[in-house]
């Protein structure tokens, strides 16, 4: 894409933290300009120091932060950052959070229970953003959290290029891993033309992670199941609803998610699984350890120096990613 054109009226920084480095750069490179230089590290009882070395003042300032392991850890530095730039006059301050933490904690299930994203929104806005930008946020109420502008934006596109190169769109079925992520699913029919199927699942309330699947709901005989969802975790609910999409006759399965989590044990599951292959974005920096021959990592960079560029420039996110919003 073309760099953006500065002007004496307004100046665009790039900030980058130690959550997601390279994501960061390529953001940068794809805006064509650096990351701004800043020193972080942290102190011996775990406090992080933050200082930028040039100045900020009147700037339109980007904080690109993925909240990945430590994820408490990459929140707070990030908020570390906002209030740096916050306190040294930067004009406009954007958090940039292609994986927005906390997010499955988005509404109360049972008594006592926190409503984390919602903190999560007014930790950021407390310490000072303006705007906040996410990818793929777990549920799209999210947005009304933030007291101030949202920009939602959708790995869609990128991944429905990627599969639709990939394979034969006739012989598509696209699959909602549940329920609650049909909405989601619709989308992706309407990008493919293809049919749709539901797994019928129930979770374990009293343990985390554990899923119980049931049943599917729609034909996949025969057909290469695309299973679609926002994150992959542990992996035991794409695992799972692969084996009981072969079981009813699907011929191959390729799952398709946003937000590559991969906590133990999902590396081994999806090597011992009959998934063909996983593809995911680099909203999260996934180490070489947690790789496999079935794993396809896209970049998403360019998708956010778009949404970036259009912020900037007082244009128009939404035109960018319409065919994803729904």
């Amino acid at each position: 894409m073309n760099a953006v054109i500065r002007t004496p009226e307004s100046r665009l920084m790039v900030f980058g933290g130690r959550g997601n480095t390279e994501l960061a750069h390529a953001v940068a490179a794809q805006l064509g300009t650096e990351l701004t230089p800043m020193s972080a590290y942290d102190f011996a009882n775990g406090e992080i120091f933050v200082r930028f070395h040039e100045s900020v003042r009147g700037c339109d300032a980007y904080v690109i932060q993925s909240h990945c392991d430590n994820i408490n850890t990459a929140i707070m530095e990030q908020l570390i950052m906002v209030d740096a730039l916050k306190r040294a006059s930067a004009e406009r301050i954007t958090v940039v959070t292609p994986f927005y933490g906390y997010a499955r904690q988005d509404k109360k299930h049972r008594g006592r229970e926190p409503i984390t994203a919602r903190l999560m929104a007014d930790l950021f806005k407390t310490a000072g953003a303006d705007r906040l930008m996410a990818v793929d946020l777990h549920t799209s109420q999210i947005q009304g959290f933030f007291d101030g502008p949202v920009d939602h934006l959708f790995a869609l596109p990128i991944l429905a290029e990627y599969i639709q190169n990939r394979v034969d769109r006739e012989r598509i079925t696209v699959v909602s891993p549940d329920a609650g992520r049909v909405r989601v699913a619709e989308r992706w029919t309407d990008v493919l033309n293809a049919p749709l199927a539901i797994i019928h699942k129930r979770r374990d309330p009293d343990i985390a992670n554990e899923v119980k699947v049931f049943e599917v709901v729609g034909d996949v005989k025969g057909r290469v199941c695309v299973l679609v969802d926002d994150m992959i975790d542990t992996g035991g609910t794409i695992t799972k609803a692969a084996d009981t999409l072969f079981d009813q006759g699907a011929e191959e399965v390729i799952v398709l998610a946003t937000h590559g989590v991969l906590s133990d044990p999902a590396t081994e599951r999806i090597k011992n699984s009959r998934i063909t292959e996983v593809v995911v974005t680099d909203t999260l920096p996934i180490p070489s350890e947690r790789r496999s021959d079935k794993l396809t990592i896209l970049s998403i960079a360019p998708l956010i120096a778009k949404a970036i560029n259009e912020v900037f420039t007082d244009g128009s996110v939404t035109s960018l990613f319409g065919s994803a919003h729904g």
